[in-house]
């Protein structure tokens, strides 16, 4: 079975990607709660928070917390939201961090996560443009 995140992860399938280096990709979600919405994942493959390796972690929480700082700074937003699932709504069985930017009064609320589009692919790609300069 090929998993999506691992083709995201080889350049295989293509995604608007906003980090990327030996351990780590993080890309804009298709489905965003709101527009900048990244996922970070593990380039090795693992399923959930509970495999993924001491030798690992500190990089993947490091990683979260950059993106985190990179919602504020590239998108002006007031804050963030981070989450996983671990195999319960996991939509893919790959580790994947989610890290949403927020504002006040968003609507966000508990566990309903609504979803957002894109206008089109120059408008994520300018999103993920901003996160990536950012990041870098």
């Amino acid at each position: 079975m090929t998993c999506l995140f691992c083709d995201i992860a080889a350049g295989a399938t293509p995604a608007d990607v906003v980090l990327a280096d030996d351990d780590f990709v993080a890309f804009l979600d298709i489905r965003p709660l709101f527009k900048g919405h990244a996922l970070l994942v593990p380039r090795q493959h693992l399923v959930t928070l509970p495999d993924l390796p001491a030798g690992l972690r500190d990089g993947f929480l490091e990683r979260a917390q950059r993106l985190a700082t990179a919602m504020l700074d590239a998108l002006g937003a007031q804050g963030s939201f981070v989450a996983m699932n671990n195999t319960v709504s996991q939509s893919v069985p790959h580790l994947h961090c989610h890290v949403v930017p927020r504002t006040k009064g968003d609507g966000l609320k508990g566990f309903f996560w609504p979803r957002t589009k894109y206008a089109d692919a120059a408008e994520s790609a300018d999103y993920a443009s901003r996160l990536a300069s950012s990041l870098s």
